[in-house]
């Protein structure tokens, strides 16, 4: 895509994009109607729902660090990511035939399985197939198709409950062809070029039986710098609770309940047009700038919805919340990539995803504490007071970076 002057984004992250698109369809055909799903045609509540995702992004979190690794150590990338997204393709839309909540939970870790096997490979993939000058670029337009589909499937679903008349189970079922594109899409159009990475000083043989003390040897290989970022995003992601506490603060200033999914969607509209350009800047005028804002941006959001008070209120701030996903997925992401050896990416994201994932579980129950004891404005207002610590500990504690900094030696530490 030529903007400014710049190049064309490879085939691969295009394809890469459209796979991400039919993937999200897919899945927001579905979870949006999961917990309406298990409590009402199940007669689940909402014990069984917290088991379900909780197993399932657990699940997925771990696996995005073994699956990245495993991707440097056999030096392939889409074997894991063709396999992972398969398999989601294949388990998701048996939910539509289940008759309890335990084939639930087994087919939704069955799809966090597949996620956690894709994840990390396919950002490394990413970084593997763009010139460092497009890297902020390549992954935001990545992450506005993602949002794309978040915002299409559930219209979709919206339309064949409404006007076709299906029921939830024939939704579930029909989520199967946009999966089944996306892996077709996967297979014929996404080439891997091992050629731009470096070569690994490990030998490409058999790779060993992937345990603790594998992914532990890959702690020493990465520089100091990127666990300094780490450092910095788990503490921004201890104050970055679930969205549904948004959702659910839109409901107590007044918003109607019927319309929250058009706030929804809102959001996610935001988050795919402004999501390309976001990552541009990052290109543009590195790394930390467009992420420190992005954080600032989040704790004034979260400040706005401590203060909010009218429904209008909520609209507003939901469409500034977009701008922090744009401002920070796609600069996040390329960050990683500028930080470590071309050979350690796949590890590296497994990194990434898994402090993203271990500090996330946590956040929302300190919220939800914090809520229930002290009020929203206290929860809110902690949520941003990490946010804004988060924001000063990436300017005093990474450095410079990016490609229109100096980029980081692979041979640090």
């Amino acid at each position: 895509m030529r903007f400014g002057g710049e190049r064309f984004l490879p085939p691969t992250v295009i394809a890469l994009g459209v796979v991400s698109f039919l993937t999200d369809f897919a899945s927001e055909m579905i979870y949006p109607l999961l917990p309406i799903f298990l409590a009402g045609t199940l007669g689940a509540g909402a014990v069984a729902l917290g088991i379900v995702e909780g197993a399932a992004e657990s699940t997925a979190a771990l696996l995005k660090l073994v699956s990245g690794w495993l991707s440097d150590r056999v030096r392939r990338r889409k074997p894991l990511v063709v396999a992972g997204y398969a398999l989601a393709a294949a388990v998701r839309p048996l939910i539509g035939v289940t008759s309890a909540a335990w084939q639930v939970l087994a087919i939704r870790v069955g799809d966090r399985v597949g996620k956690g096997l894709r994840t990390s490979p396919r950002d490394a993939l990413i970084g593997d197939v763009v010139d460092p000058a497009t890297r902020g670029r390549a992954f935001g337009f990545h992450r506005a198709a993602d949002h794309a589909g978040a915002l299409v499937g559930p219209l979709v679903a919206f339309a064949l409950l409404r006007w076709a008349g299906l029921d939830l189970r024939s939704v579930f079922l029909w989520a199967a062809v946009p999966g089944v594109l996306s892996v077709v899409v996967l297979v014929a159009w996404v080439r891997e070029r091992p050629a731009r990475r470096e070569v690994s000083s490990e030998p490409a043989s058999t790779p060993e039986r992937v345990g603790w003390r594998q992914l532990r040897g890959s702690l020493g290989l990465m520089p100091r710098r990127f666990w300094a970022y780490l450092s910095v995003l788990f503490v921004f992601t201890l104050g970055s609770s679930s969205d549904a506490f948004l959702l659910l603060r839109a409901v107590d200033v007044g918003v109607a309940p019927e319309l929250v999914p058009l706030l929804w969607s809102a959001l996610h509209l935001v988050k795919s047009l402004a999501s390309t350009p976001g990552g541009i800047l990052s290109d543009r005028y590195g790394r930390r700038g467009p992420i420190v804002a992005g954080w600032s941006v989040y704790a004034a959001v979260y400040v706005g919805f401590a203060l909010a008070e009218r429904p209008w209120h909520v609209w507003a701030l939901f469409a500034v919340y977009g701008l922090f996903f744009a401002l920070t997925e796609g600069a996040e992401k390329a960050l990683v990539v500028d930080l470590v050896p071309a050979a350690r990416r796949g590890a590296a994201f497994g990194w990434f995803h898994l402090a993203v994932g271990v500090g996330a579980l946590p956040a929302s129950v300190l919220f939800g504490v914090v809520w229930h004891v002290w009020g929203p404005l206290a929860a809110f207002g902690s949520g941003a007071g990490l946010a804004l610590v988060a924001a000063i500990g990436l300017l005093g504690l990474v450095g410079p970076v990016g490609p229109a900094e100096p980029a980081a030696a692979p041979s640090s530490r």
